[in-house]
Formats: C-alpha cells, structure tokens, sequence
C-alpha cells in the first residue's frame, strides 16, 4: 500500500497514525501540498479530486478522505467499536470532526503556519467556530477518556490529528484540561512522537 500524504496535514496524519497502530505495511509518498503536488497531473490522474491523503492498494485501487480511508484500514480491528451503537457514535464524531472542527482548527493553523497570516489577524468567526468545537470536546470529555467506549477508537484518531496543532494558530488548551489530558492518552497510545 502507499499512503499519499504531506506531514503537516492532520488529515494525512490520520492515516499514518492508523497505520503504524494496526502495523500495516506501507510506504509514504510525500506530496507537496503547499505547492500544489496533489495537483500535478500525475496525482490528477490517480485522485481527481486533487487532494491528499489517498491510498494506492496493490491491486491498484485507491481510496480518498482520511476518514473513509482509516475506517477502511481499521476494519475488523479493536479501533471500531464492536458494539453497533457505539460504532454509530465514532461515526457521528468523525462526520462532526470534518465538518465542525477540522474546518476551523486546520483552516486557522494552515493561514497562521504555512500561509504567515498573523493569529490577531484571523477571522473572527473562525476562531469562534474553533473555541466551539474544543469547546464541546471538553464538556464531552467530562468523565472519560475516550470519546467513544473505554477505549481507543477512530474517533480519537480522527480528531487528535489537528487537536493537537490547536495551540499553533493561538487557541488555548491550558484552559481546557480535559482535552489535554486526553491528548497525552492518545499520544501514548499512538505513541506519536
């Protein structure tokens, strides 16, 4: 298998992360996203949509969307839930993670990191949409430690991955203790470095 990705996307992240945890062989293929490389006509070619991360099997399929992808990759294994409800609910966090948090924390640290936009500079609107979402994370994080079950799920993964840039464009998790906590718990799981 090979793993398109840039390591400064979360979102590619994701996938190593999954990876690595359920020791699927693969080799990286760096892109280059902030030079548009998932753009070239070669990428184009196997991922119209001219984004990363995808997967190329053996076979020579391919899988886009880090959540399709690691979902695809953690089948069968102990990231998702056996019990059907609560793989409903790793599911509804990895939908939220893309459409209400990914969308602010990863937009905000892409403008401020790669882009040089200063924090005080930042939409407003975004950075509120961002205090929301880690926000909501510390309030469900009350009295567990994990989002889903009692254990790691893709769930965790899916929202670690740009959780734990958050403090790059100026949002604050000192003030968030839960969400804290439960960054170093997956750190350790994931044994990320």
């Amino acid at each position: 298998m090979r793993i398109y990705g840039e390591a400064i996307s979360g979102n590619c992240l994701k996938v190593r992360y999954v990876a690595d945890y359920l020791a699927i062989p693969y080799t990286w293929v760096d892109v280059d996203i902030v030079n548009g490389g998932a753009k070239a006509s070669g990428m184009l070619a196997k991922n119209p949509a001219g984004q990363v991360p995808f997967v190329e099997f053996s076979d020579g399929r391919t899988l886009a969307q880090s959540n399709a992808i690691i979902a695809h990759l953690a089948t069968g294994s102990d990231l998702i839930p056996s019990d059907p409800f609560e793989e409903a609910k790793m599911l509804e966090w990895m939908f939220w993670e893309q459409y209400s948090h990914e969308t602010a924390i990863a937009v905000a640290r892409f403008r401020v990191v790669y882009q040089g936009q200063a924090v005080s500079d930042l939409d407003p609107a975004l950075v509120a949409k961002g205090d929301a979402a880690l926000d909501l994370m510390e309030q469900h994080l009350e009295g567990r430690d994990w989002f889903v079950g009692d254990r790691l799920s893709l769930a965790d993964v899916a929202l670690f991955a740009y959780t734990q840039f958050a403090e790059q464009p100026g949002f604050q998790l000192d003030t968030r203790p839960q969400v804290s906590a439960w960054l170093a718990r997956v750190k350790t799981v994931l044994e990320t470095d």
